[in-house]
């Protein structure tokens, strides 16, 4: 019964954890860009944008989709780069195990 109680602890224990590195993801900050950096997106490490800039020079009424485009690839930058630095800060509690199951974010 002592294997079990101590099983038990340490995934209360990883719990703590993960709660832990969730508050520290969210107060992360990544970067997306695209054309060069006239599109800027920021998101919080859980994947949250926070903030969108774009240099008024390419705002162009006439095309207005290459705008669309260049944030899109903004927005997906700055979320792999979130996805990325979550996966990074779960290793960490994990010790690099590779589990079987998504975890919760």
């Amino acid at each position: 019964m002592a294997d079990f109680t101590k099983i038990l602890e340490q995934a209360q224990q990883m719990q703590g954890r993960l709660e832990q590195i969730q508050g520290e993801l969210e107060k992360m900050t990544v970067s997306g860009s695209s054309g060069g950096g006239m599109v800027t997106v920021d998101a919080d490490g859980k994947g949250q944008i926070t903030k969108v800039r774009v240099d008024p020079s390419i705002v162009n009424p006439s095309d207005v989709e290459m705008l669309e485009d260049l944030l899109i690839v903004a927005l997906r930058d700055a979320q792999q780069k979130s996805a990325d630095l979550a996966k990074h800060e779960m290793t960490k509690l994990t010790g690099g195990l590779g589990l079987p199951f998504k975890l919760p974010f």
